[in-house]
This record gives structure tokens, C-alpha cells and sequence, in this order.
């Protein structure tokens, strides 16, 4: 329990570190640093940006919005979010975990409403429909009772998935 705990609390804090306090440290730093060792040093640009405020001010006005598109390009726009996302699915079981029984889930539910629809409209389920249903409850079944968090069926299912869109 209390490994759990450690692991925890330094996750939490790695996360806390590198999204809000080093990204804090990293602007006043590119600020600070661009202005003193370049902006003051250059007449032409002193006439711009008198003072750093001003320089904050609007470098700001203008970098807000160029990060804001820069960001939603990199999340709607581009792949690099889509592999991002499967790198997540690929890497952490639990989730994976949930993704394919989903998947599997859609599947049975596919095959049950074919049946159900064909029994509702007083048809009989031929003895090839019922081998396949019953196939397929065994693949199901042997996938079930195969697959553990650790082992890789699960990855090698998504993959399969991955490939197959």
C-alpha cells in the first residue's frame, strides 16, 4: 500500500511540476531572457518594446492566440495527437482493457440483434446461423479465459483493430 502511495504522490507531483510550475519557470525565463540579453541590446527594438512590460504585454497579445491555434492544430489537425492517443491505449492495460471489451461488446450485440430481428419476424435460426453463433461465443470465451492484464492478446487485438480501419 504504501509503494501504491509513493508512486501516487510522485506521479502527482511530476504532473503538477511539468504542466503549471515549469511551464510558469519557462515563460518568465524566455521573457526575461529574450528582453535583457537581446531586446535592450538593440536600439531598433527598444523603440518597439520600451520596457519589458510592454514587451510582456505584447508578446502576450500575440503568443496566446499563436499557441492556442498552434495547440488545437496539433489535437483536430494533425496525426501527432491520434498517435499520442494510441501510444496511451498501447502502453497502459487498463485502458486497452476497457477499448476491447467495448469492441467485443459491439460485436455481441451485433450478432444478438441479427438474431433477435430473425426470431421476431418468426423465422428459425438455420443450424449453420446457430454454428456460427455458437463459434463465435467460443472464440469469446477462450479469448476471455486466455487473456490476463499482463499477457499481450489484448494489444495484439487492438493492433488488429488499428490495422483493419
Amino acid at each position: 500500500m504504501l509503494k501504491t502511495v509513493i508512486f501516487r504522490a510522485w506521479f502527482y507531483f511530476r504532473n503538477g511540476w511539468s504542466t503549471y510550475l515549469a511551464f510558469i519557470f519557462a515563460a518568465i525565463n524566455t521573457l526575461t531572457v529574450t528582453y535583457y540579453l537581446a531586446i535592450e541590446k538593440i536600439p531598433l527594438l527598444t523603440q518597439i518594446f520600451p520596457s519589458f512590460t510592454h514587451y510582456t504585454v505584447i508578446l502576450s497579445v500575440i503568443g496566446i492566440p499563436a499557441l492556442v491555434t498552434i495547440g488545437y492544430v496539433h489535437f483536430k489537425r494533425s496525426p501527432a495527437y491520434k498517435s499520442e492517443a494510441t501510444i496511451g491505449f498501447e502502453s497502459n492495460p487498463f485502458v486497452r482493457r476497457n477499448l476491447i471489451n467495448s469492441e467485443l461488446n459491439l460485436q455481441l450485440n451485433l450478432k444478438i440483434i441479427e438474431m433477435m430481428i430473425k426470431l421476431s419476424d418468426g423465422k428459425k435460426l438455420t443450424e449453420n446461423e446457430i454454428n456460427n453463433f455458437k463459434q463465435k461465443k467460443d472464440e469469446l470465451q477462450k479469448f476471455v479465459n486466455e487473456r490476463t492484464i499482463n499477457n499481450t492478446m489484448d494489444l495484439t487485438f487492438l493492433k488488429q483493430l488499428i490495422n483493419e480501419k
